[in-house]
């Protein structure tokens, strides 16, 4: 345990915030180009889906940057863009028999709904794709215009060979581009790694009028213009999944430096890790995703995003039953607690952030050390016997809590969920009965009431813990 609990700083740091960028592939000092406007840009979603709890650590990770940030920064500027434009969602449409814009409306409400369930804030800037045709448009002619795009048979394309520092942020080799993006190789392109720009649309798939025909998009150069239209040329932090890093991100890079005259698009380069489920990278095209739409039906917001924070941001996270379970066993005794605090008074002007969880923070947010920083706190303030240190290390407890959304709810609040699951309630019993039953060496009873909850779906785990039950997925 490494913070002084009784010591507080104010909300602007002193120590430098430092973050690993992944173009140069180390942790570095984070200075912006102007500390009077910060400017942060995350890849939003594609809006023809729920998103899944994979997708829910990016947005996660860069709420908590950009809450880190505004504490150390007069005006920080935070984008995250809606793709409510892309091939995926017109897919979608004729699966569904829906309009395309039924699908977008519906998905994008149900985006903005589960990053409130999960606590996020609202960015600052919200931009649509189709919002920005103009602007996509105008982009795509000034790199016409420069040499590093061309039009062919309605479409344009960006000419990779155009520019030198292609794969620089990915590190990848020609070849390796080539067979990782998966290219379709058309006639119409002048080399095979050349990637779309503008694509035309029949009268089925919706389209804007252009240059080069009624057309749509493409993906990569709508972030582009988004980013160019509300934080400028060049932008102080770009983020996303770590997946994006290729095709996505490096093309974004090509076409805005080439549309800018060579100026640098992102100074600095964050990608959040992935999450894996039984040691497969989770995505919607394997089928093994968990919509965060679904979770939050079952599981306290709180426990995901305890879940989430769990691990350093940058690396993969095993997603399980288990590291959903145990968040919640720590979330409980970390509002037991509370709950024993509840006759201590606190001043809420006296709920500040420790400063062991902001240094934690600045060090590339590293959240799990700032939960062992709670933990810290919490075991501290059980030990307390003054009344002056109890106050203390309570609001230091909802102040560290505050860093990361946890402990927002009363005690009696966060107790009470599931109370009228009665369900629930009889599995317990079920379970306790057995447990006294082994201890009883009943091994008969105790063997047939697990056969009896297997038969009902519900699995047991004995754990160091104790024993654990949880319903097994269809």
């Amino acid at each position: 345990m490494s913070g002084c609990y009784t010591c507080f700083r104010p909300s602007s740091s002193d120590l430098p915030v430092r973050l690993y960028n992944t173009l140069t592939r180390r942790v570095e000092t984070f200075a912006p180009a102007d500390p009077n406007r910060v400017t942060l840009y995350v890849c939003g979603p594609t809006v023809y889906n729920y998103i899944h709890i994979g997708n829910a650590r990016t947005f996660l990770v860069f709420d908590l940057l950009a809450r880190t940030l505004k504490r150390r920064y007069p005006n920080v500027v935070y984008a995250r863009n809606i793709t409510d434009i892309d091939d995926k969602i017109n897919a979608a449409a004729r699966e569904l028999g829906s309009p395309i814009g039924a699908i977008t409306e519906q998905y994008d409400a149900a985006f903005s709904a589960d990053m409130a369930g999960l606590g996020l804030l609202a960015p600052d800037v919200v931009p649509y794709a189709t919002a920005h045709i103009a602007q996509i448009i105008a982009m795509i002619e000034r790199l016409i215009s420069s040499g590093h795009a061309y039009a062919a048979e309605g479409h344009v394309l960006f000419s990779v060979g155009s520019f030198p520092d292609y794969g620089k942020l990915s590190r990848r080799d020609p070849e390796d581009m080539l067979a990782g993006a998966r290219i379709d190789v058309a006639p119409y392109k002048r080399d095979a790694g050349d990637f779309v720009l503008w694509k035309p649309s029949d009268e089925t798939l919706p389209g804007w009028e252009s240059p080069w025909g009624r057309g749509r998009p493409g993906w990569h150069i709508e972030c582009s213009a988004m980013a160019e239209a509300h934080l400028g040329d060049t932008i102080d932090i770009h983020g996303g999944g770590m997946d994006l890093q290729f095709p996505h991100h490096e093309n974004e890079v090509a076409q805005s430096q080439c549309a800018h005259g060579g100026k640098v698009f992102a100074r600095h380069w964050m990608h959040s890790g992935m999450l894996n489920l039984g040691g497969s990278k989770m995505s919607k095209s394997l089928g093994n995703t968990f919509h965060v739409h679904d979770l939050l039906r079952l599981v306290p917001a709180e426990a995901l995003r305890y879940a989430l924070s769990s691990g350093r941001y940058r690396q993969p996270l095993d997603w399980s039953e288990g590291l959903i379970e145990q968040s919640i066993r720590t979330l409980d005794g970390l509002y037991g607690t509370l709950r024993d605090l509840g006759d201590v008074a606190v001043d809420p002007a006296s709920i500040t952030i420790p400063q062991s969880i902001e240094d934690a923070l600045d060090d590339d947010l590293d959240t799990p050390k700032v939960l062992a920083e709670i933990a810290g706190i919490a075991a501290a303030a059980r030990k307390a016997s003054s009344p002056e240190e109890r106050a203390t290390l309570k609001a230091a407890l909802l102040g560290a809590g505050r860093a990361l959304g946890l402990l927002q709810m009363d005690p009696a609040e966060w107790f009470a969920r599931g109370a009228d699951d009665s369900d629930d309630v009889r599995i317990q019993a079920l379970v306790d009965e057995r447990n006294a039953a082994k201890a009883e060496r009943d091994f008969a009873r105790a063997d047939a009431i697990r056969k009896e909850l297997a038969d009902e779906g519900i699995l047991l785990e004995d754990t160091a813990q104790g024993v654990r039950w949880v319903r097994k997925r269809a």
